[in-house]
């Protein structure tokens, strides 16, 4: 009979033939199967030969190939593929074994979905991964969430297979979340962040090309310079590199002949819904939203571009100095985004009682993931100094860099809005810097105003209570 295998993976897209790569080249066995069976023959006879899969051509023999417990993990689409595959595999398995789910998941389905399968004697795990083709073969981060008698058992494959950072490369970028839906949420709200960051590096460059005029080979310079110093990052290096691309049928640089249109998947749009049900602003990745949302309407765009009239004209004073501005405006915003994005993952730990450890989080996004950045390790220094932070822009670090770029990050805005160049993302940022470092805002006119048409009533600064008023009886009578 042949040795049993150490891990199942269902769903041989890139990411899961990847993904499987990955696992096998740590040292695991692995079965594999996709819905499609042709695909499964394909890989085993393609990028798996010679190594140690076994290719099966249903369930019941993928399951049947595995060792107790057993660990199947889905990289199927998110969804009702994952329901469906779910209620194929329970009474294939047994008491303590583990399906996992590592697709982009809404978390409310993992909630859902881990009460489900726990209550038929199994365990579930719905984890974040992230880092895209390269890292799911190469390191990805990984964020695991679910039953938490599983994470012993999946602990050593998935922090084998995770990107490593640290002094010696040692530290995985992968550790516990939480319970029932916190990974996946985690993975939502690195979305997010992901959202928001390209947005305002998208904002960067649009500046200093309009505002600027600089060419793609000046900014190629720029944004290799900016990789050296606080904002080095994977976004920014690929940024850098997409301006050293030349296209083969134009001659001319390939990022000028790209249609300025951008989709979204879901995941930034979820974690702005989700954080007006919190009741928490996060406004930086709602912006990011709406601009994809606005850069969608091309069509209206270039009608509305003949008829409607704005300024325009080119930055007049140094443009060295101005090109640093931008640097800091960037950098202030970035934490704004990381900031907010915080702060919702501490609402949503209060509302759906999960333990989440955010220095640690922070530590996970370090290597493997779309928005690894050194930056991060500041992020873990300020929680592991205060795990109780209200606001990252509170951690004296972020409190000094933002301070510092208050009068560029000012000049940035105000220059773009003098010359009509928008910059939704850069304009949210410094509005909720502001906003959230005032400690009296107009939203006393505002409760008056509900307490006027609605009775609504408000409360005092004076003294404790809820009131309304007669504002009809009161008011002055206007004179005509």
């Amino acid at each position: 009979m042949p040795e049993k295998c150490d891990f199942g993976l269902i769903g041989l897209a890139v990411m899961g033939e990847n993904l499987a790569l990955n696992i096998e080249s740590r040292g695991y066995s692995v079965a594999v199967f996709n819905r499609t069976v042709s695909k499964v023959d394909d890989f085993i006879n393609g990028r798996a030969q010679g190594k140690r899969f076994r290719g099966c051509h249903s369930l019941e023999e993928l399951v049947g190939s595995l060792a107790a417990p057993r660990k199947v993990m889905l990289m199927v689409k998110a969804g009702p593929a994952v329901d469906e595959f779910i209620e194929h595999l329970i009474p294939l398995l047994s008491p303590g074994d583990v399906i996992i789910d590592g697709g982009n998941t809404y978390f409310h389905d993992t909630e859902r979905r881990t009460q489900y399968v726990e209550s038929k004697g199994l365990l579930y795990i719905g984890t974040g991964v992230s880092g895209g083709e390269e890292g799911a073969l190469k390191g990805p981060s990984i964020m695991p969430g679910g039953s938490e008698k599983a994470w012993l058992l999946i602990k050593p494959v998935f922090q084998a297979i995770s990107a490593k950072v640290g002094p010696t490369q040692d530290i995985p970028c992968c550790e516990w979340v939480g319970p029932r839906g916190a990974g996946h949420y985690v993975k939502m709200v690195h979305n997010g962040i992901e959202y928001g960051d390209m947005q305002l590096i998208c904002e960067a460059y649009w500046i200093l090309k309009n505002a600027l005029g600089l060419t793609n080979d000046e900014l190629y310079r720029v944004f290799n310079e900016w990789n050296r110093g606080d904002l080095d990052s994977y976004l920014i290096e690929i940024t850098r590199d997409i301006f050293s691309v030349t296209d083969s049928e134009t001659g001319g640089h390939l990022v000028d002949t790209i249609m300025d249109t951008a989709g979204a998947k879901g995941t930034g749009k979820w974690m702005s819904q989700l954080a007006l049900d919190l009741g928490v602003p996060s406004t930086l990745v709602t912006e990011a939203v709406y601009a994809r949302c606005l850069s969608a309407l091309r069509e209206a765009r270039l009608r509305a571009a003949k008829k409607l009239i704005g300024p325009s004209g080119k930055y007049e004073g140094d443009r060295g100095q101005f090109i640093e501005q931008v640097r800091q405006a960037l950098y202030a915003s970035k934490i704004v985004s990381y900031a907010q994005g915080y702060v919702q993952m501490q609402a949503a730990a209060v509302e759906y009682k999960w333990p989440l450890a955010f220095g640690s989080i922070a530590l996970l996004w370090r290597g493997g993931c779309i928005i690894r950045a050194v930056f991060l390790q500041r992020i873990k220094d300020a929680f592991d100094a205060d795990p109780k932070l209200e606001n990252l822009l509170l951690a004296p670090y972020f409190q000094d860099a933002t301070a510092k770029a208050q009068e560029a990050w000012r000049n940035v805005v105000a220059t773009a809005v003098r010359l009509g160049i928008p910059t939704p993302a850069f304009s949210a940022a410094l509005a909720y810097y502001d906003g959230y470092r005032s400690a009296r805002l107009p939203a006393n006119l505002l409760q008056a105003q509900r307490d006027y048409f609605g009775a609504h009533t408000y409360q005092r600064i004076d003294r404790p209570g809820v009131f309304h008023s007669d504002w009809l009886r009161l008011r002055k009578e206007s004179k005509p």
